[in-house]
């Protein structure tokens, strides 16, 4: 008897390619995950503008749509926060079938609440978002993805991290040249550095909360927050600033501002997570078991 097993997914970004990039190798998926992934690219530069297109976004719906193939993809739209507000295709489900195991992935805005209010076993978000819910903070910085579950109280929610997907860019802390030197020759960007430090720190607000988990409280007590201004790259505000943290992959931009790249602080990385009293059956370790295998870079105690 096949078992269905429903799995929360973001509707777009960087998240949703991580999974759809481990389902194409474990399920036999390749074609349809490249598929929802190059979509989902295309609309997102039509969204941005840097590409256009005579059919209208509900013409372009109709043509992704194939509802008699339940194995087909499906979309649905969604108001962007740009400019003019407008409708952007994203992902809605797709069902995919591995042995006597179906993996039904339904998109979700906040996927990580959708596991907390248990109306999934299963799901998928970034690393950051449990940070930013549920995550103590603490004197200690917490600096792996790791220590996330011994930071969440039991009694606040059911929802615990499985496994990471590799997906990993990182927190970084940026700084200016010459803010770092006023600690002495040899000094760089780190968190040695910024426990003697008091003064302005740039971070994306919607970051604060990961910024002091990952920094320890008693760090933040000395830092004063300020945040980018709209419009502008964030490295040209924290190199106006003169200390920062961002999220980088190679840190070349930041360096075209003038700063320095320091330490890694955490990684933001897509993770499995699993509400553990829905969690309990037989099907759902199997699902499990496709994300949490051995060629799985990053494992999670539970």
């Amino acid at each position: 008897m096949t078992a269905t097993i429903p799995v929360a997914v973001p509707r777009k970004g960087r998240p949703l390619e991580a999974v759809l990039d481990r389902l194409a190798a474990r399920m036999d998926a390749a074609t349809v995950a490249d598929e929802v992934c190059s979509t989902l690219r295309y609309e997102k530069s039509i969204t941005k503008g840097k590409k256009t297109t005579e059919k209208d976004v509900y013409d372009r719906l109709a043509d992704y749509s194939d509802l008699s193939d339940s194995t087909r993809p499906e979309y649905t739209l969604l108001r962007d926060d740009r400019d003019g507000k407008p409708r952007r295709v994203v992902f809605d489900s797709l069902t995919l079938e591995h042995g006597d195991l179906r993996l039904q992935l339904i998109g979700r805005e906040e996927p990580f609440r959708a596991l907390r209010t248990h109306e999934f076993a299963l799901g998928f978000d970034s690393a950051d978002l449990v940070l930013e819910e549920v995550v103590s903070l603490e004197p200690e910085p917490l600096s792996t993805i790791d220590d996330i579950n011994e930071r969440i109280d039991p009694r606040d929610t059911d929802v615990r991290v499985v496994s990471g997907l590799g997906d990993t860019v990182y927190h970084t802390l940026l700084g200016r040249p010459d803010v770092v030197s006023e600690a002495g020759d040899g000094w760089s960007p780190s968190r040695e550095f910024l426990r003697d430090y008091e003064g302005p720190l740039c971070i994306s607000p919607r970051y604060e909360r990961l910024v002091r988990a990952v920094l320890g409280t008693d760090v933040v007590e000395d830092l004063e927050f300020r945040y980018p201004t709209s419009g502008r790259e964030e490295e040209a505000d924290i190199a106006d600033t003169g200390l920062g943290v961002y999220l980088t992959v190679t840190g070349s931009t930041a360096r075209d501002h003038g700063l320095e790249v320091g330490e890694r602080l955490f990684p933001s990385e897509t993770v499995l997570m699993e509400n553990i009293p829905e969690a309990g059956t037989n099907a759902v370790g199997r699902a499990k078991s496709l994300f949490t295998e051995a060629d799985i870079e990053t494992a999670i105690r539970v």
